[in-house]
């Protein structure tokens, strides 16, 4: 469309369809830079709000600059650029996180504000000034300026709305961030060509730049460290042999950044992560030698635990819930997982599963849906105890697998937890744990007398290197720590590793 004065502007259709598409190319970046970022720093609130603070502080900029800017050039000569620099950015995002994400990889709050800057900032802020060059060029007559500016607004707000339905519900079901980033940046170049085209305002030499920055983003994205053997609904993942055993059984599965589960695909009853050694040894003292229990896994990963009772306990029947599909997929696939015949898979969220779990039902329930600095804080609170309390039959034991760094804020908060739920609790880790090292930590909690000195025993065949904690002890080691409720549960800030 070409106003009197000759200046090229676009029509309302083609108005509306610039702005839906950058205001939901911003939201598909911000929702994909969670998941380009989680292999290096984790998936926590913090990063969580990172991403969210680092997004709208580029859409701020960006409408700024683009309000202003638009008051000085016209649309012919800032559209199309936009556009094309807007996806050669979308372009480097993938490369860029992967290079900066290798050096901050387990930093402090800084870190995790870089790496989230370097996923979202650039490219939304460049797209975030689309919108008010568009109303500026719509706005041909003043009396009409609440309708054009109401209905561009409502315009971008559907296509932010239809961005992140369609990328959380579908896009990162079926295929892998990165594609999804590159069709988004191809969709981008595409449209600003387009749109110089449509307008003849910008020379060809203008646009070498961001065409050259385009090109060189697409191969570095191919070139670019990938820490994802597989992608997964909600992890990057990877399977590896373990060099180290001799039969070449032993398989390591990774989610992230954490080391997460180890599986010998020949021999179930190896338990090579200390923490499952103590789980292990008190399943095997908590009930007489070889009899089948109930159990309830809240976590899968690679469904250690599960094989080793029904090795070890014949008859056993293990229910067990992990909500990422992907990681059952490998399971299955890698890691030599027979479903039926004392376990079975749900994909579903833990607490919801549990909720849904009759009461007195299971001899043993295991938390252990904990990873890095990732706490589903959902799981760790007292109204999801009582559940468990619940689920268990009187004489049934809740144990968990905690992870925690430095004071252990959050290990203590959570014992205190459990504490104010069971009466019988213990606390079992290395003694490095309490001095600063951090690492896992078990809990074990009951209504009835827990086994200890048999537990004792166990653990001295089992995993030596383990303290015991109970009683007084413990009752001292919690002081006054908080219990964690649905209403006030801050465990992202409480086990972060950076927090002072």
């Amino acid at each position: 469309m070409t106003p009197p004065d000759g200046r090229w502007q676009p029509g309302p259709v083609l108005a509306g369809i610039l702005v839906v598409l950058a205001s939901g190319a911003v939201l598909v970046l911000e929702i994909l830079s969670l998941r380009l970022i989680a292999p290096y720093v984790g998936v926590t609130l913090e990063t969580n709000t990172a991403v969210i603070g680092v997004a709208l502080a580029a859409i701020a900029v960006g409408a700024w600059a683009g309000g202003a800017v638009a008051d000085r050039l016209p649309p012919s000569v800032l559209l199309g650029p936009l556009l094309l620099g807007g996806g050669a950015l979308v372009f480097a995002v993938t490369p860029l996180v992967r290079f900066i994400g290798e050096l901050v990889q387990g930093a402090d709050a800084s870190g995790v504000l870089l790496v989230a800057a370097a996923a979202v900032f650039a490219p939304a802020a460049l797209l975030s000034a689309v919108p008010p060059i568009v109303v500026k060029a719509r706005l041909a007559d003043l009396s009409e300026t609440g309708a054009v500016v109401g209905r561009l607004s409502g315009l971008g707000t559907v296509g932010s709305i239809v961005a992140t339905f369609g990328t959380g519900f579908i896009a990162v079901a079926m295929v892998p961030t990165t594609t999804i980033l590159t069709g988004l940046a191809i969709v981008l170049v595409a449209a600003g060509l387009g749109v110089v085209w449509r307008s003849r305002g910008v020379s060809g030499k203008r646009l070498a730049g961001p065409l050259a920055l385009a090109l060189v983003g697409a191969g570095a994205t191919a070139a670019a460290p990938n820490p994802c053997e597989l992608e997964t609904v909600y992890h990057c993942a990877s399977v590896s042999a373990d060099p180290d055993r001799p039969d070449g059984d032993g398989r390591v599965l990774r989610l992230d950044t954490l080391r997460h589960s180890y599986v010998d695909l020949k021999d179930p009853t190896y338990l090579q992560f200390e923490y499952l050694k103590v789980i292990g040894a008190a399943t095997d003292v908590f009930r007489p030698p070889g009899a089948p229990v109930r159990a309830l896994h809240l976590g899968g990963g690679g469904l250690t635990l599960p094989r080793y009772l029904k090795a070890v306990r014949p008859g056993s029947d293990s229910l067990v819930y992990e909500i990422d599909a992907g990681v059952l997929r490998i399971d299955r696939e890698q890691l030599g997982l027979r479903e039926g015949d004392g376990i079975r898979t749900r994909v579903q969220d833990a607490r919801v599963g549990l909720d849904e779990q009759p009461s007195d039902r299971y001899d043993l329930v295991v938390g252990d849906a904990f990873g890095g600095v990732a706490v589903p804080w959902h799981l760790t609170t007292r109204q999801v105890v009582a559940q468990v309390d619940r689920a268990l039959t009187p004489t049934g034991m809740y144990a968990v697998n905690l992870i925690d760094h430095g004071s252990l804020a959050f290990v203590k908060a959570e014992v205190a937890t459990i504490s104010a739920v069971f009466t019988h609790v213990a606390l079992i880790a290395e003694t490095a744990a309490f001095s600063g090292a951090g690492g896992n930590l078990v809990v074990l909690a009951s209504n009835s007398p827990l086994p200890l000195a048999a537990l004792k025993s166990a653990l001295a065949t089992k995993a030596p290197a383990m303290n015991l904690v109970t009683g007084g002890d413990l009752s001292g080691f919690i002081r006054d720590a908080e219990v964690l409720t649905d209403d006030f549960a801050p465990v992202d800030q409480l086990v972060t590793p950076y927090r002072s």
